[in-house]
C-alpha cells in the first residue's frame, strides 16, 4: 500500500491526477496537501471528498513544520505539483514564484530526505528550456534557458532536485510537460479563458501576432505520464511529456471560434508579453521508450470534450468568476476535518 503526499492537489493538474489515481489503483491512498491560493479550488475534488483513501490537509510547502507533520501521516512517496505557474503574474511580481517554486521545493526535499520517502517526483515544465526556433524539439538533454521569472523559478527547483538526488541519494525524478488543457483548468489560461469568454460573446485577447507555437497535451495524458515516472522512473532522470500537437495561438483561437460558432470579430490583438517565448515543442520519445507511456487523447477529441465540459459546468465557472470558491474551504471545514 502506497500513501502519496500530493502537493498542490487542488489545482488543475493535481486534482486531475488525484481523481485518476483513486479511480485506477485501489492500493494507493492520497493525502492532498494544498494551501489554497487563488488557483487552489477544493471544489475541483468535491466528488472525492468522502473517498476512504483520500484526505485533505491544508498546508504550505514553504512551512517546514507543516510539511513534516504531513509526512508523518504515513507518507511513502511525494509528488510535487504545487507551484505558482502563470507567466503574466510572474512578470508583475516574481516574489511568490521564488517563494513557492524554489523555497517550497527545498523544504519538501529536506522533509522527503528526513522522512525516507521511496520516490519523489518533481512536476516541472518545458518552459525551463527556453524558446525554440522554427525547427527542432526539446529533449531531456536540452540545456536549461528559462526566459521568464516563472520558468526561472521552476528551473531553479529542478536543479535543487537534481542536486539532492546526486548529493544525498534522494530517489527523485523530474517530469517536464508541454501546455496542458482539460477540465478544471483555472480560467486565466488560454483555452478556458477563451471558451468561457466566447460562450458569453465576449472578446478574446491574442498576444502580438498570435504566431507563438505551443505543443498541447491533455491533462489526463500528462497525469498518466507523472504516474509512470513515479512507478517506473529511474532516480536522477528527467522525462518529457508532450502531445506532439503544435499549434500557433492564432490557429488555436480560430479553431475555438469555429467550434463555438463565434465570429472572428471577437479577436482582440493586444500588446505582446515581455520576453514572450516563440515556440515550444517536446520530444517525448524517452518517456515512451523507458516508461511505456503513450498519449491516448487526440487534440481534436480532447478539445471538443474540454469545450463541452466548460459549457456543462457553468456553476463551477461562476464560482471562480464571483470568487465564491475562495470560501469553499471555510464552508467545508468541519466535514473535511
Amino acid at each position: 500500500m502506497s500513501t502519496l503526499l500530493v502537493t498542490g492537489g487542488c489545482g488543475f493538474i493535481g486534482s486531475n491526477f488525484i481523481r485518476h489515481l483513486l479511480a485506477t489503483d485501489r492500493a494507493v491512498s492520497v493525502i492532498n496537501f494544498d494551501c489554497l491560493t487563488y488557483a487552489g479550488n477544493l471544489a475541483n475534488l468535491a466528488d472525492v471528498v468522502d473517498h476512504p483513501r483520500y484526505r485533505f490537509v491544508k498546508g504550505d510547502i514553504t512551512d517546514r513544520e507543516q510539511v513534516r507533520a504531513a509526512l508523518r501521516l504515513g507518507v511513502t512517496d511525494v509528488i510535487n505539483f504545487a507551484a505558482e505557474s502563470h507567466v503574466d503574474r510572474s512578470i508583475q511580481d516574481s516574489g511568490p514564484f521564488v517563494r513557492t517554486n524554489v523555497i517550497g521545493t527545498q523544504v519538501l526535499l529536506d522533509a522527503a530526505r528526513e522522512g525516507g520517502v521511496k520516490k519523489y517526483v518533481q512536476v516541472s515544465t518545458d518552459e525551463v528550456y527556453g524558446s525554440l526556433g522554427a525547427d527542432g524539439f526539446f529533449t531531456e538533454a536540452t540545456p536549461l534557458h528559462p526566459n521568464s521569472p516563472y520558468s526561472a523559478s521552476k528551473a531553479g527547483a529542478d536543479l535543487l532536485v537534481q542536486a539532492y538526488e546526486h548529493t544525498f541519494g534522494l530517489p527523485a525524478v523530474i517530469t517536464r510537460c508541454s501546455n496542458n488543457y482539460g477540465p478544471y483548468q483555472f480560467p486565466e489560461k488560454l483555452i478556458p479563458l477563451f471558451v468561457t469568454n466566447l460562450v458569453r460573446d465576449e472578446p478574446v485577447p491574442v498576444y502580438g501576432d498570435g504566431q507563438q507555437v505551443r505543443d498541447w497535451i491533455h491533462v489526463l495524458d500528462h497525469c498518466t505520464g507523472v504516474e509512470a515516472a513515479w512507478r517506473r522512473g529511474k532516480p536522477g532522470e528527467v522525462y518529457n511529456f508532450g502531445g506532439r500537437c503544435e499549434k500557433t495561438n492564432l490557429d488555436l483561437t480560430l479553431t475555438l471560434l469555429d467550434l463555438l460558432g463565434k465570429p472572428r470579430t471577437l479577436i482582440r490583438y493586444v500588446k505582446d508579453r515581455p520576453g514572450h517565448d516563440r515556440r515550444y515543442a517536446i520530444d517525448c520519445a524517452k518517456a515512451e521508450r523507458e516508461l511505456g507511456w503513450a498519449r491516448q487523447t487526440t487534440f481534436d477529441q480532447g478539445l471538443l470534450e474540454t469545450i463541452n465540459w466548460y459549457k456543462a459546468n457553468a456553476t463551477w465557472i461562476a464560482g471562480i468568476k464571483t470568487k465564491d470558491y475562495l470560501t469553499y474551504y471555510e464552508n467545508q471545514y468541519d466535514r473535511l476535518q
